[in-house]
């Protein structure tokens, strides 16, 4: 909003650039441009557009569109933008404060008082840190699904997307009559299942801090409520990881991959856990490219029973 001389109000829009190069505080005037009002010649001072003739102020508050570049430190620092990004993992978004302990901004080494003081500032801080049952809720699950991600040396995106799950999951009251590390856990492994990593079930319930049988009626209940796109998985999807862990050649992987393929293709895999497949994949495969690898071990990594490959390993015999 803008005024003119006789005080009325005019909607004119706003520059959002210099209308001309100048420095702060100097008075330029413009003869290619005219007042909207009176045609009359207009000048920029100070950051303000205004007409010399009738004095309509024509923009004013100019809006620096430029990095907001900082430095805390001398002049010759590099300069960085401020203030972390924004994130799910967190349940502010990773937009709260954090009081220090020991030492400053600086790295400087403070008082004992000013320790005390801090420590006072710390607890209260704490007190009044959740402002509701449901943001508290939020704050524990998402520390729950964090530290399943570590655990299972999972990547960044992947714990962004858990989280997000777990937010939607509370959202669509999910929660109620539910754990919290249930519903971390299936948030955890319904994100490796829409992402189609080698990662079971058991895997994930080995670090959560619920039972196996609570975990998967968390992910039945995400799965259905909220209809993850969650895709099939084959065999094939587990010898990459199995093959890695047991160090094998890659001419055993890849004949082990095909014969993943192939046994996905013709249905033999119908029934059965992906899992106990593509390791029984990998134990012919080695056998038919001379490796010494024992069922025993095969079956370790792949967190099966020997029994459970050995009749896998027949099946395929028998077809290939």
């Amino acid at each position: 909003m803008v005024r003119g001389a006789n005080n009325t109000p005019r909607n004119l829009p706003m520059a959002t650039k210099d209308t001309y190069e100048t420095n702060f505080g100097e008075d330029v005037s413009n003869k290619n441009t005219s007042c909207p009002e009176c045609d009359g010649h207009v000048r920029t001072k100070t950051g303000e557009v205004v007409c010399k003739d009738c004095g309509l102020v024509i923009a004013d508050q100019q809006v620096d569109h430029g990095p907001e570049w900082r430095s805390f430190e001398d002049e010759d620092s590099t300069r960085k933008r401020v203030g972390a990004p924004l994130t799910p993992a967190r349940h502010d978004l990773g937009l709260s404060t954090e009081i220090g302990r020991r030492t400053d901004a600086r790295g400087n080494q403070i008082s004992g008082r000013k320790r005390q003081q801090l420590g006072r500032l710390r607890r209260e801080h704490r007190r009044g840190r959740w402002q509701s049952k449901q943001e508290k809720n939020l704050a524990t699950g998402l520390i729950e699904v964090r530290r399943l991600v570590g655990q299972l040396e999972l990547g960044r995106s992947i714990r962004d997307q858990a989280c997000q799950l777990f937010r939607t999951a509370q959202d669509a009251d999910l929660l109620p009559g539910r754990s919290i590390e249930s519903i971390a856990a299936g948030s955890v492994y319904g994100t490796i299942r829409c992402n189609g990593l080698s990662r079971t079930i058991e895997e994930v319930g080995a670090h959560a801090q619920c039972d196996l049988t609570s975990l998967q009626n968390a992910y039945g209940v995400l799965n259905t409520e909220l209809g993850l796109p969650t895709p099939p998985r084959g065999p094939k999807a587990f010898v990459s990881r199995f093959a890695s862990e047991l160090s094998v050649p890659d001419t055993v992987r890849r004949r082990a991959e095909e014969l993943a393929k192939r046994a996905e293709r013709d249905g033999l895999t119908n029934g059965t856990r992906p899992s106990a497949v593509a390791a029984a994949c990998l134990y012919k495969s080695g056998q038919e490219n001379g490796q010494c690898l024992t069922q025993e071990v095969v079956a370790e990594t792949a967190d099966t029973t020997p029994v459970t490959l050995r009749n896998h390993w027949r099946v395929l015999n028998k077809e290939y």
